[in-house]
């Protein structure tokens, strides 16, 4: 690895957090910068861990991007203490490294509950599988080893937050979806999903076809904690805006540092179309009434356009002001969505 190199990430927090800890073991400058909002996007415990770690970085502003690591082409590692309540990224990102470290590293997270901890069980499952070392016995703690790594072929998952439109679509309509593929042991968490789902009034079967999901014509609103499953927020509040009880959701408030306020946008926007949608400090209740059409924003968030496209399928008039934004993580959604509303491919 050699500097210098810029990198743009857009409005990725994967990329945010992931790679400057990759950027620390190459010789020479990498800087990082990216849209204006992701200027304000929670960094600052990561580039704190780093420069524990003996990593030089420079930061211009408050903490966050944009910034420039200045790498020697390698990085002594050791013990480092992080709050991560506002990302799991955080400590993904300094796993991910790890093992390139001089010393690998330890990682001790202080503070309220990391958010979204499927994902970390995800990293340290895909390190392993590499031939890493990590011992995640001791809650809050994550150790890896120093050592190499081995090439190998993947055989990667469908994306579960990237299906969960087309599984809510099959609840608002009373039809059916299945996603192929679906392996019967997954690192993601799919059977929260599949509780939340049901709950909601779906039924969802995992066979040799893949996961399905049917709807029963009917919605029901739920209370839940999403901590674990913050990315499900949006379009579980489009289906809970169809319901037939209220809803109240809690555990998100980190979602407030995603790609956009999404707390505040999700009652921005559905608010604007009617919905009795009320923000607290960390998630939204939710109390069902008639809606109207109208345009809904999505503020380059490709997790809003998902929510507004599910609410469409049951309210007219609904218009996504950037459909575009979903080429961040689906490039083909339009097509797929259109596909599936009108059977034609």
């Amino acid at each position: 690895l050699a500097g210098p190199a810029h990198v743009d990430v857009g409005l990725a927090g994967t990329v945010m957090r992931f790679v400057p800890p990759v950027a620390g073991l190459a010789d020479g400058q990498v800087t990082f910068d990216g849209d204006p909002y992701v200027r304000t996007r929670p960094l600052g415990p990561l580039v704190g861990a780093l420069r524990s770690l003996g990593v030089r970085i420079d930061v211009t502003g408050s903490g966050s991007l944009p910034l420039t690591v200045l790498g020697t082409g390698r990085v002594a590692g050791g013990e480092v203490v992080i709050d991560a309540s506002a990302s799991s990224q955080l400590v993904s990102g300094l796993l991910l490294a790890a093992p390139r470290f001089d010393r690998g590293v330890v990682v001790r997270h202080v503070g309220p509950p990391v958010p979204s901890a499927p994902h970390l069980r995800m990293t340290v499952r895909m390190l392993r599988a590499a031939g890493a070392a990590v011992d995640d016995s001791t809650p809050d703690v994550w150790a890896v080893e120093p050592g190499p790594l081995t090439g190998r072929g993947w055989d990667v998952e469908p994306d579960l937050s990237g299906a969960v439109p087309f599984f809510a679509a099959a609840l608002v309509t009373g039809g059916e979806v299945t996603l192929q593929g679906w392996p019967h042991s997954s690192a993601q968490p799919v059977e929260q999903l599949r509780s939340l789902l049901q709950r909601m009034g779906g039924e969802v079967t995992l066979s040799t076809n893949g996961l399905t999901v049917r709807g029963t014509g009917v919605v029901h609103g739920l209370t839940a904690d999403l901590s674990d499953v913050g990315e499900l927020t949006l379009v579980l509040t489009a289906l809970a805006m169809l319901a037939d009880s209220p809803s109240v959701f809690t555990g998100v408030g980190h979602i407030r540092g995603h790609e956009t306020d999404r707390l505040a946008a999700l009652a921005r926007e559905f608010g604007g179309l009617g919905a009795d949608i009320t923000e607290t400090p960390d998630g939204l209740e939710i109390r069902p009434r008639p809606l109207r059409g109208g345009v809904f924003r999505t503020y380059h968030d490709h997790r809003m356009a998902h929510a507004a496209a599910v609410a469409g399928l049951a309210v007219p008039g609904i218009e996504v002001d950037d459909v575009g934004c979903t080429s961040k993580t689906m490039p083909e959604f339009p097509a797929l969505w259109s596909a599936m509303v009108t059977g034609k491919s």
